[in-house]
């Protein structure tokens, strides 16, 4: 299956799945005005690229500084089809990073670990530069 680069927008984040490395990531920020238009496309190459994995270790990479409530819907769409293939025997191993000082980030990492057990959560505090 072909990778998906999407470079980065002021409004929408970068987007590097390389499926040939069963390496994902998101980087930036999401809040574009459209979040179904933007990752719909994403989500359906994602739904399709697992469809076809078995005893696969996957390694996904999020690393969002902010995401508008749509931008969230999206993101647990994205990480329940991660689930579903851990649940089908993959290893899904997902490390979240969050700004140390925004709680925000880290609860909804922590909230998301809980409801999906399947996948690995490993959270990383990225400290200010």
């Amino acid at each position: 299956m072909e990778n998906l680069y999407l470079a980065p927008t002021p409004s929408s984040p970068e987007v590097d799945f390389k499926f040939d490395t069963n390496t994902m990531s998101l980087r930036g920020e999401s809040y574009p005005e459209n979040a179904a238009a933007f990752y719909g496309d994403i989500l359906a190459r994602l739904k399709d690229y697992l469809s076809a994995q078995t005893e696969t270790a996957l390694e996904v990479n999020i690393a969002l500084a902010y995401f508008n409530s749509s931008s969230t819907k999206m993101l647990f769409n994205l990480i329940e089809a991660l689930n579903n293939a851990a649940e089908a025997g993959n290893r899904v191993v997902l490390n979240w990073y969050h700004d140390e000082e925004d709680d925000t980030i880290l609860e909804l990492g922590q909230e998301l670990s809980e409801d999906f057990p399947a996948i690995e959560f490993v959270i990383h505090p990225v400290g200010a530069a």
